[in-house]
């Protein structure tokens, strides 16, 4: 072959490839676009795993963290009649009293002058709790010899901030943790609230009683009280999560006929990580919770969910 044969075959196949190339950037167009990712055999969007949840109307419940120590719901301070040294302790810590039991003898003789023993007794049924004083104290009529107090009642006390003043009332539930039980939870109600908002600390102090009685809790404990303030109810509650903003506007994916549709929805109260929908989902309809931040309004899905309601997934 001479030289003008050879670059003839030459010519004919750079056409070639030319044509080849733009035949294949013309299918890849179909196919989603330029050499991009193609969106699908005959060109369709791409099918996006997600879950959901079903709406259903559900009870958002508010709440306040705070601490409280444990004391005898009833408790006194013995004090003598008269002053002196006490020369006999009847009991000791732990000691189990009846009101009107002696607890201890108090000699009041000076130098030159001598008296009988005087007594002290117990103004109330109970336990001693409070270490008493030992023999040969000098004691006044204003020295607590001990302290009894009725642990077969026990109560909490705790202070709520200021703010939470107005919400605050008798009957309120509290879940209670203990530090010598971190993984247990007691159950306690409000029984009393103060009137009155402490001008030092900005707070509000309330009494709450245990709902079952519990060897294992001693007066002294310091105690973890979550205390539910607020039933928000009426509204089908979602994850924060599931929320999607764009616009400036919230909105939420439904899920009809395998279909994800993008619609705004108004929105409510908000306690930890769920939030209330006031409008724009009805019940029943299944809302995205996870898979939302890369579908877009028209998206088919495929729902890999157990088809929780939104209460349970609250729940959960």
């Amino acid at each position: 072959m001479n030289k003008f044969g050879v670059a003839l075959v030459a010519l004919v196949a750079c056409a070639a490839g030319v044509a080849g190339t733009f035949l294949y950037t013309k299918k890849a167009a179909a196919n989603g676009g330029g050499f991009g990712r193609p969106k699908g055999e005959g060109g369709e969007q791409a099918v996006v795993t997600v879950r959901t949840i079903q709406a259903a109307p559900s009870i958002l419940t508010d709440y306040v963290n705070t601490n409280g120590e444990i004391e005898a719901a009833n408790s006194v301070n013995v004090y003598p009649d008269i002053g002196g040294k006490i020369v006999r302790v009847y009991v000791s810590l732990g000691s189990k009293v009846s009101r009107n039991q002696k607890i201890a003898d108090i000699d009041r003789s000076e130098p030159g002058a001598y008296y009988a023993n005087s007594p002290v007794y117990a103004p109330i049924s109970g336990t001693i709790i409070s270490v008493p004083l030992k023999n040969g104290t000098t004691v006044s009529t204003t020295s607590a010899i001990t302290v009894i107090g009725d642990i077969a009642n026990l109560q909490i006390v705790a202070n709520i901030p200021e703010r939470y003043a107005g919400v605050l009332k008798e009957g309120q539930k509290a879940s209670i943790i203990l530090e010598a039980y971190p993984t247990e939870e007691f159950v306690a109600t409000v029984t009393d609230v103060s009137p009155v908002i402490d001008s030092t600390s900005r707070t509000k102090q309330i009494i709450l009683k245990f709902d079952k009685r519990d060897s294992r809790i001693n007066a002294g404990m310091f105690a973890k009280v979550k205390l539910y303030t607020q039933d928000y109810s009426g509204a089908i509650v979602v994850p924060t999560d599931a929320i999607v903003e764009k616009n400036d506007k919230k909105n939420l994916y439904i899920v009809t006929d395998g279909v994800a549709h993008l619609r705004e929805v108004a929105l409510g109260n908000t306690v930890d990580d769920y939030i209330q929908v006031v409008s724009g989902v009805f019940e029943g309809e299944k809302i995205v919770v996870e898979g939302m931040r890369v579908l877009s309004d028209g998206s088919p899905v495929k729902d890999l969910s157990d088809t929780k309601t939104s209460n349970e997934a609250k729940r959960n």
